[in-house]
């Protein structure tokens, strides 16, 4: 096996996209493989985290309405969301603490709001001060704002962080089309563009096994159950096994259509599956609203619809027993303008907020210090200031969530990693 393939395949990577493929497999080593992984996977309860990016730069500030803000509707005469009982009925902010509420269309979080499971972090997001889409993804998936030349994502320096004798493959997944910035690195990783197709990409070089798998049969004997070929099969024979297309979500639950609901409730047949996933990400992208961004109507009322419904679905799809061990963690590159700009949509802007979501979650609650938007207290007078570094929130979800000891390897050029002022979301 040429060292090229070792490689890809010893990355957790598979570059395949056929149904019939694990059919193919020599029976003894279906067998062995089934046996190895459902005794390493299917046992015990395991803490998972799901970490949604909305790219493009969401409107943080009619996600989550500051409505006892005066400002906040003379800088948004068209756009701005009515205050809870000024408005038509269901188009007005949904109330929260009487001085912030949802926008409309997250009428869903509502409930985990009420139940204590739904937090948000206001005021929050990277001390840099890029409006580039590009280079602002790109710090908050490295986990180190400013610096281009991190060769990894903060998610897997988070597993590199956790010694794993024996991990199942599928311990990181991103249901997307290519590994995001945010878990390329040293640890395995998978990209699934769609479970019922089989389709899986992993590692930062992904490209087709070069001479087929003749040539991994012809060492499967020495390499598939310890290591390289076994974690490749195993993967293979699950996707075989669990019938994605044949899977029904529980409770009720309503996934939106679509891209996003799809990763969504894919994650929840992977979580239900119990094949050892512990990280867990998929992105929701539309999120640019520079014209006719709307208000409880519009262009962004309908990006927020089916994030909001996708969210509302997987929870309820999992149940309350299995959210006890979920942290869902969403994020986006920057906040947008306090004022709407002549196109009636926003520009790009700096702080944002955040959503934790989580049987463990000590939510029904706005954490971070909220900076006002008068004039002289807008960031460069015109955006909303900061006062939460999102990798406080990253590393709070890392520490209490996932058991992460030492919070400086995974945010190395934090000075706050490790001794942060920002504690509290979860028990």
């Amino acid at each position: 096996m040429s060292m090229n393939r070792r490689f890809f395949l010893k990355s957790g990577g598979i570059a395949l996209a056929s149904v019939g493929l694990a059919g193919m497999m020599p029976s003894f080593l279906q067998r062995a493989v089934m046996a190895q992984e459902r005794s390493r996977v299917l046992g015990g309860r395991r803490k998972t985290l799901i970490a949604i990016f909305q790219r493009g730069a969401v409107d943080g500030l009619n996600m989550v309405v500051p409505h006892g803000e005066k400002r906040y509707y003379e800088y948004r005469p068209n756009i701005a969301i009515a205050q809870p009982g000024k408005g038509t009925n269901g188009e007005t902010a949904i109330d929260l603490d009487g001085f912030f509420g949802l926008h409309p269309s997250l009428a869903g979080f509502k409930p985990l709001w009420d139940q204590k499971r739904l937090a948000i972090i206001h005021a929050a997001g990277s001390p840099d001060s890029t409006r580039s889409h590009f280079d602002a993804q790109d710090y908050m998936e490295s986990g180190t704002p400013g610096i281009k030349s991190t060769p990894d994502g903060w998610l897997n320096r988070l597993l590199q962080t956790q010694a794993v004798k024996e991990s199942s493959p599928f311990r990181a997944v991103a249901l997307t089309q290519n590994l995001p910035r945010t878990m390329q690195g040293r640890a395995p990783a998978l990209a699934l563009s769609n479970l019922s197709d089989f389709t899986i990409r992993a590692g930062q070089s992904s490209q087709v096994l070069q001479g087929g798998f003749e040539d991994i049969y012809e060492q499967a004997a020495g390499d598939a159950l310890r290591g390289t070929g076994k974690e490749t099969f195993a993967a293979i024979d699950y996707l075989k096994r669990v019938n994605p297309s044949q899977y029904k979500a529980e409770n009720g639950a309503r996934y939106p259509r679509g891209e996003f609901g799809q990763s969504l409730l894919q994650i929840a047949q992977l979580i239900k599956a119990g094949v050892g996933l512990e990280v867990a990400f998929t992105e929701s992208k539309g999120w640019d609203t520079h014209a006719n961004q709307g208000n409880a109507r519009g262009q962004l009322a309908a990006r927020l619809t089916e994030f909001g419904q996708g969210i509302a679905a997987l929870y309820q799809d999992l149940g309350p027993q299995r959210m006890d061990d979920v942290v869902i963690l969403t994020m986006s590159e920057f906040g947008r303008t306090a004022r709407e700009n002549g196109n009636r949509g926003t520009d790009h802007g700096h702080a944002n907020a955040m959503f934790v979501i989580g049987g463990g979650v000590r939510g029904g609650k706005i954490y971070g210090d909220w900076p006002g938007l008068d004039s002289n207290d807008l960031y460069e007078g015109r955006d909303l200031a900061l006062t939460t570094d999102f990798r406080d929130v990253f590393g709070e979800v890392a520490q209490k969530h996932l058991g992460s000891a030492d919070l400086r390897k995974i945010f190395p050029n934090h000075a706050g990693a490790g001794a942060s002022k920002f504690r509290g979301v979860l028990g």
